[in-house]
């Protein structure tokens, strides 16, 4: 064996190690508990998680943010445009927002929350829970971080796009977790 050869197979270990902690990395969850959801900004700052240093602490407050705007339009616009950093909410944003909570559809962010169910009517169990998944693509943008989290009325998981100023501060880049999901039970005419 030469030592070219020796040097390749260092080469290939070092990899090898590389490329686990990044399928580690891929495949982590994280799960947040919350004694009360946030009612304003001030509240959502006041969270440990508010240094938002990791994508998955600005994802899981993201969640807390759409509960409250579901509760309160302006108090989650404000928590929302902490969140948003340098980039807040634009007109359209807002709109999109008013539409998916429309028609009394206040329960969706809910659905997020662990024991938020259907059958409950979206009532989630306190403490209040939520966890954020990353998947092998979630880091497939240098920069940017796409998570996922599962809702209890939905067959797939979600997903929040974060992006990272500076390399050590997250912010929510986009949310596409206001989709429609099962009705509660309450107000489904099936069940």
């Amino acid at each position: 064996m030469t030592i070219k050869d020796i040097i390749g197979l260092f080469k290939k270990g070092k990899d090898a190690v590389e490329q686990a902690k990044k399928d580690a990395k891929c495949k982590e969850s994280v799960t947040f508990t919350f004694d009360k959801l946030p009612e304003n900004a001030d509240e959502l700052k006041a969270l440990p998680e508010a240094v938002l240093d990791t994508p998955f602490k600005a994802a899981a407050l993201t969640l807390l943010a759409l509960c409250r705007y579901s509760e309160n339009a302006e108090d989650g616009i404000a928590m929302l445009n902490f969140l948003k950093g340098p980039q807040p909410l634009t007109p359209r944003d807002i709109q999109f927002l008013r539409d998916r909570v429309m028609d009394g559809k206040n329960y969706v962010a809910r659905s997020f929350l662990k024991g938020a169910t259907p059958e409950n009517d979206y009532t989630p169990s306190a403490p209040y829970t939520v966890t954020v998944s990353a998947n092998p693509y979630s880091y497939e943008s240098e920069g940017y971080a796409v998570l996922w989290l599962t809702s209890g009325g939905a067959d797939s998981p979600r997903q929040v796009k974060l992006r990272a100023k500076g390399g050590k501060t997250w912010f929510l880049w986009e949310q596409m977790l206001l989709s429609d999901i099962r009705k509660p039970k309450s107000e489904d005419p099936w069940a």
